[in-house]
């Protein structure tokens, strides 16, 4: 489990070759092969676009991508998990929003992620400068492993005359002009104009009543947690005093800006992300947040829809705190008790009554929370449950109206609440206006032909949409009648894993940096939660445990499914002459579809850190 030491020899496995019928992004119209990267560490980024954890880990990339630019070459490779995301435009329009600056390859059909054998989203694979695979490391908190081998492997091939200094492939785009763009959220303000989360631009903007006219734009438009910056901000609520809380979310952090003074305040959140193990809940300046994507105000606490981990937070301005409401911070979907409850990314809020409304983007559902019945003896003790109006899981999505049970949506980021205790859902990927009717049970279609709509607010009778990747405010005449679609299904592209029948060896493979250890001085240092979808899938083997490795034995009869597999490492500096050692925390979520056939394999590795040597 320990690395090995730095002078240990390193498997030799010959790079793949980077293919995607998509094409290159950020190369001014180059192809690029491995034969022109030679010379240069590479750092393979597997990521999607919907995934929060890509998006942590294109963050934590950042500064390792300027300190060692002329060195270093970071290709990220787009692997789709939904349909839209396989849409060339949507990753053109992805790689601007996230401010990604080095060349990425569309890879729609998953090829490269094929060749390269990778398993979770994100992935990140490092070849040295020779073109040979030197590690793996799935899932978040890589940065600082890398970043020690990235300096061994300078020196050693600066040594040996194979490593080539320079400028890198990257070209940046050309920057187009537009009021907004890709704007994450919008509220209405009492005086009738728009407060829209710039979110690209790392801004507030204010517009008119036209929802056209630019009034003001608030922050400096660079990234930043000063007085007058933002962090590619998100969620907007009006609070009860007039002032607007802000989801600013790559800030990890809540603001409060007040409209009338223009001053901003930070009220929650200390600048850095959540890492298992830290508090849940205590003073909001002390306990570190991640990635909330949206807020609402709801039962006198501002409610935070915490995407990064997968759980809903509050904050409560009359005593400074902030606590975790509901969510394990495991991905899946799972209702009841809202402390055991699991999310997938939750990323819109909308109070509605005597209801918190939910979009969870990763599951395709739209749920809520609400206040047990008074006198219900299983009532959680907190006195919230969450249920789901619309959803079955991870890995089914499509567009489909009708009965609740049976309807589909596709990554949808917002909600709204109506006034007839309906909710409209800004049905992202589906670029559509869904609306959900809890008296009917229906799901139905109220606009087609929107690009990418993330949010709404209710003006009237109008709806005004927040169309992202038209980079525009949209009103629209809530309808009487529905909009007909016609059905489409769809599942998860990734292929099933062949597993014999019997019993499966579960392997998750992870070796410290080099110069680190496991971090054993409060007890285990890793920790391993195995669940499946069914629950029939596995007869034995579910549950929680701090080994890495554990014996699966899968039920007689159920042929397909999904294991669910969360890990997570910790480990520190291993040097006698450091007095405060650092300690860095390593966690991957697997969600694997399988297939149970004759001739299927016995063991199953996952890789966390390092490289599989079976």
């Amino acid at each position: 489990m320990n690395a090995a030491s730095p002078a240990s020899p390193r498997p030799r496995v010959r790079a793949p070759e980077l293919i995607g019928k998509g094409g290159w992004l950020n190369t001014g119209g180059k192809n690029l092969t491995l034969a022109d990267l030679r010379g240069k560490c590479v750092i393979v980024d597997f990521w999607t676009f919907c995934c929060v954890n890509c998006l942590h880990v294109l963050d934590e990339l950042r500064e390792l991508e300027e300190r060692h630019r002329d060195s270093v070459v970071i290709i990220g490779v787009h692997s789709p998990k939904f349909v839209h995301e396989a849409e060339h435009q949507a990753v053109v329009d992805a790689v601007e929003r996230y401010g990604v600056e080095h060349p990425v390859l569309d890879d729609p059909e998953l090829a490269t992620w094929k060749q390269y054998a990778v398993r979770a989203w994100p992935t990140l694979v490092v070849i040295d400068p020779e073109g040979y695979v030197v590690a793996q490391h799935a899932g978040e908190g890589h940065a600082h492993a890398i970043e020690s081998l990235i300096e061994e492997l300078i020196a050693e091939h600066g040594a040996k005359g194979t490593l080539r200094r320079g400028d890198g492939p990257y070209v940046a785009p050309e920057p187009v002009a537009t009021d907004l763009r890709f704007p994450g959220k919008a509220v209405r303000l009492p005086g009738g104009t728009f407060l829209v989360s710039d979110t690209t631009r790392h801004q507030l903007v204010e517009l008119a009543a036209d929802g056209e006219q630019v009034l003001r734009r608030i922050g400096t438009g660079e990234r930043g947690l000063g007085p007058d910056s933002f962090n590619e901000p998100q969620g907007l609520a009006l609070l009860p005093d007039g002032r607007v809380a802000v989801a600013d979310t790559v800030n990890h952090a809540i603001r409060v800006l007040d409209p009338a003074t223009g001053t901003l305040e930070t009220v929650a959140g200390t600048g850095r992300q959540w890492w298992q193990g830290s508090p849940t809940s205590g003073p909001a300046r002390e306990v570190d947040l991640s990635s909330p994507w949206d807020v609402a105000w709801w039962q006198d606490r501002l409610w935070i829809a915490m995407a990064g981990v997968h759980q809903i937070w509050t904050y409560d301005p009359a005593d400074g705190t902030v606590a975790v409401a509901a969510g394990t911070t495991n991905e899946g979907l799972v209702d009841g008790d809202a402390a055991e409850a699991w999310f997938a990314q939750p990323s819109g809020l909308a109070a509605g009554g005597d209801r918190l409304w939910i979009a969870d983007s990763e599951t395709s559902a739209v749920r809520w929370i609400e206040r047990a019945a008074t006198g219900d003896p299983d009532a959680p003790a907190d006195g919230y449950i969450v249920r789901t109006a619309v959803g079955t899981g991870l890995f089914d999505f499509g567009h489909r109206d009708g009965a609740a049970e049976q309807a589909l949506l596709q990554h949808p980021l917002g909600v709204t609440a109506l006034p007839d205790g309906s909710v409209a859902v800004a049905d992202t990927y589906n670029h559509a206006l869904r609306r959900y009717d809890p008296a009917s049970g229906e799901v139905t279609t109220l606009a087609t032909d929107l690009r990418e709509p993330s949010a709404a607010v209710l003006v009237d009778g109008d709806i005004v949409v927040v169309e992202s990747a038209r980079h525009r405010l949209t009103r629209l005449r809530l309808p009487e009648e529905a909009v007909r679609v016609e059905s489409v299904a769809h599942r998860t592209q990734r292929a099933a894993t062949d597993i014999a029948p019997g019993t499966l060896r579960l392997d998750v493979v992870f070796q410290a940096p080099a110069g680190q250890k496991l971090d054993t001085r409060y007890g285990p240092s890793t920790r391993l939660l195995v669940s499946a979808t069914p629950p029939e899938l596995l007869a034995e083997g579910a549950g929680a445990g701090t080994d890495l490795a554990r014996d699966l034995v899968l039920s007689d009869g159920v042929t397909e499914g999904v294991l669910h597999v969360s890990a997570m490492a910790a480990s520190c500096d291993d040097a006698a002459d450091i007095e405060y050692p650092a300690c860095h925390v390593h966690q991957q979520d697997w969600g694997v579809p399988v297939r149970i056939t004759p001739d299927g394999a016995a063991r199953m590795g996952l890789v966390l850190a390092g490289l599989d040597a079976e």
